[in-house]
């Protein structure tokens, strides 16, 4: 091992008095204690970086039994918990530090669930070598002679940016498939290259990825796509076949192009879309970065367009409606992946909407289509505005700058109606109490078809005195009761 990586742990240890004195006390009860995995992992590549860095979780395995590991907490963690302790681990804030102690691990998997059967490890070397890939295989000891143990070339892998498993890829992803949604994660998160036999075992093995709960799939997925680059991570993700199991919208999107090329290769669009997205996102103050809600959309948007490709004379093609498959098919998928019904729905939404600008020409809309396109976005109109932008991916500078041009007089329109009028909230110019009494009625669904009518009327004439939104909705209830 490098000098100067020994001096970078050792420097590490004694950046945090928590990992220094967790190795006192488990070497003065004559334990082995280990900084271990992602840990390790993310210190090296901070003094890499030129700064070194305890990570904000740590990951620590040992030899003591987790009965052991909770008395030698006891009196010195501000709190414990036990929800990993069948699995041999014990959590605990130390020092308002997070601590996960796990005894070493000699498990095996019985190939049908990714449930472990758990058993202890002997040493330190058996908890290694059933990690998932060797960068994450590294420890470094606590006690007093700061060991870097390194069995499988992690370092080096991290060092070339290489992603291997500590033995074959095949073993390691049969044993946890879940394992090859985290190498599709790590390409995007640490800039990793998967070695040529992980690719061969992701591709061959993709389908065992159905074994893994919608649950598990769905965190992974997410990770990847918040990182700050995550379109290599997904173009591996598609060729290996493991989103033909778990999102196969995605890679219907890779259709034949026909021979005159009548239309673009949506794949790849969708991939510059979401790349685009990311950037506009990023340059936003206003926006929380990153927005899983807008890259999700960036990145399926499209997806109903396998579904309603028609091939139309002289050689064109029309994806009409594909906006509304598409917001079906995203509902759908996204439920499945358990994602929760605020961002479904946002995401479905957005799907929707992706196409309504593409009516307002060169400027053609009337201010109630404007406050239509803004009362149907709702909170949603800054993700909208740059998922239409992004959706410009034409190669056609002059076309390129004349949409941008186009959208900015959109939202310049929808600027000055915003200060004359309240966008954000249109609401009817009379409650319902001022519906019952003109009207005469009681509460029913005649008092929600007369707001929904002033509601109407609100975003096609804007802002209505009393009096004449009253004259319109007397008008409006003799002609319904004619």
């Amino acid at each position: 091992m490098p000098a100067a990586v020994q001096e970078t742990v050792r420097r590490l240890v004694e950046l945090s008095p928590v990992l220094t004195e967790l190795g006192e006390r488990f070497a003065a009860a004559g334990f082995e204690v280990h900084l271990v995995g992602g840990s390790v992992r993310d210190a090296l590549l901070s003094a890499g970086a030129g700064a070194i860095r305890v990570p904000g979780d740590l990951d620590v395995t040992t030899d003591a039994r987790p009965e052991q590991v909770l008395t030698l907490l006891r009196g010195w963690a501000r709190s414990t918990w036990n929800t990993g302790i069948a699995f041999g681990t014990v959590g605990a804030d130390i020092g308002g530090e997070r601590v996960e102690i796990t005894t070493f691990r000699a498990d095996r998997y019985d190939r049908e669930s990714r449930n472990p059967e758990v058993a202890w490890g002997d040493s330190l070397l058996d908890d290694l070598v059933r990690r998932d890939f060797t960068v994450n295989a590294m420890a470094v000891s606590l006690g007093p002679d700061r060991t870097v143990t390194d069995p499988f070339g992690g370092l080096g892998d991290l060092l070339a940016r290489r992603l291997r498993t500590p033995g074959t890829a095949e073993e390691s992803f049969a044993d946890d498939p879940l394992r090859m949604l985290r190498a599709v994660r790590f390409v995007a998160q640490l800039g990793l290259t998967p070695a040529e036999e992980v690719v061969t075992a992701m591709t061959s093995l993709a389908g065992q990825l159905a074994r893994i709960t919608p649950e598990r799939v769905q965190t992974e997925l997410s990770k990847t796509l918040l990182q700050d680059s995550p379109r290599a991570a997904l173009e591996l993700f598609v060729s290996t076949g493991l989103a033909d199991v778990v999102l196969p919208e995605l890679s219907a999107l890779r259709m034949e192009i026909d021979e005159h090329h009548q239309h673009k290769d949506v794949y790849t669009h969708s991939l510059t879309v979401l790349d685009q997205a990311i950037e506009l996102e990023k340059a936003d103050p206003d926006s929380g970065s990153p927005d899983l809600v807008l890259r999700l959309a960036a990145l399926l948007h499209d997806i109903g367009k396998p579904a309603t490709r028609r091939h139309e004379p002289r050689g064109r093609v029309s994806f009409h409606h594909h906006e509304v498959v598409g917001a079906k098919l995203v509902r759908k998928r996204l439920q499945a992946l358990k994602y929760s019904k605020e961002v479904v729905e946002a995401v479905a939404r957005l799907t929707f909407l992706h196409l309504r600008f593409h009516g307002y020409g060169k400027g053609e809309w009337t201010d109630s289509a404007v406050r239509r396109y803004v009362t149907d976005a709702g909170d949603l109109l800054p993700r909208l505005h740059k998922l239409v932008r992004s959706d410009s991916t034409t190669r056609n500078k002059r076309r390129a700058a004349a949409l941008a041009a186009t959208y900015d007089s959109l939202e310049e329109r929808i600027a000055v109606l915003a200060d004359q009028e309240d966008l954000a909230r249109v609401r009817p110019d009379l409650d319902g109490n001022a519906i019952m009494e003109i009207l005469g009625v009681g509460p029913g669904p005649e008092v929600g078809a007369a707001w929904r009518f002033l509601k109407d009327l609100r975003l096609e004439r804007g802002p209505l005195d009393p009096e004449d939104a009253e004259a319109a909705l007397r008008a409006w209830w003799a002609e319904r009761s004619a």
